[in-house]
């Protein structure tokens, strides 16, 4: 099952781009078989306005991009929670990156990631995601490879149903990630994309105490 409903509005913030989502997932709502995931850093926020309509329990799944050395904000891949891994091998094989240089990007990412684990958990298990609907929140999908890795890391829980949550995507993005993902629900979906942050009036960056706040 695929969900996309394009609207051709742009977001204020975070809050309003969770509010407007949650409304597109009301077919959620009400629901003991259902946790919402955020992506952190910028997910958390948007996810915390679907939890609470949704009337559903939040909880954060961390994943780090695998940005290129020698250009950081371009994804060559990500790595998630449980090993998960992936990896764009034409874009990698196109730069001329080897598997070695890959590897030293993944070894820094994932300390960060096991840093960012243990900063908004902490003690506290995961939540349970086996034989559940699980919908994956991020405040918007360019690549998508850090969705990818978020998709991959919650297969390996048994849910029943892995739902993608977005405010605003790459048309094509979204069309990838609807044949990884059992639905995908994205308010805007854009041809002509950019960045994420031109779909926002503020998008100021969120930070590990707010993700700890909303998450506590």
């Amino acid at each position: 099952m695929r969900i996309m409903t394009p609207l051709p509005q742009r977001f204020s913030d975070r809050l309003d781009a969770g509010r407007r989502l949650a409304s597109s997932l009301g077919a959620y709502a009400n629901r003991a078989d259902v946790t919402v995931l955020g992506l952190p850093r910028g997910g958390v926020p948007v996810a915390a306005q679907v939890a609470a309509s949704l009337h559903a329990p939040l909880d954060v799944l961390v994943v780090r991009k695998l940005g290129v050395p020698s250009q950081p904000e371009l994804a060559m891949g990500a790595i998630g929670e449980g090993g998960a891994q992936v990896r764009h091998h034409d874009l990698i094989a196109d730069i001329g990156l080897s598997s070695q240089d890959v590897d030293r990007v993944v070894a820094v990412q994932q300390i960060e990631l096991e840093r960012r684990v243990h900063l908004y958990r902490g003690s506290r298990a995961p939540a349970p995601l086996r034989d559940r609907t699980v919908i994956l929140v991020d405040d918007g999908l360019a690549t998508g490879a850090t969705m990818e890795a978020a998709i991959a890391s919650v297969r390996q829980h048994g849910p029943r149903e892995v739902v993608v949550a977005v405010p605003v995507g790459a048309a094509d993005t979204c069309r990838r990630l609807g044949l990884m993902a059992d639905a995908i629900v994205c308010v805007l979906c854009a041809e002509y994309f950019g960045a994420v942050g031109q779909w926002y009036d503020d998008f100021a960056q969120t930070t590990d105490d707010e993700v700890t706040a909303l998450l506590t």
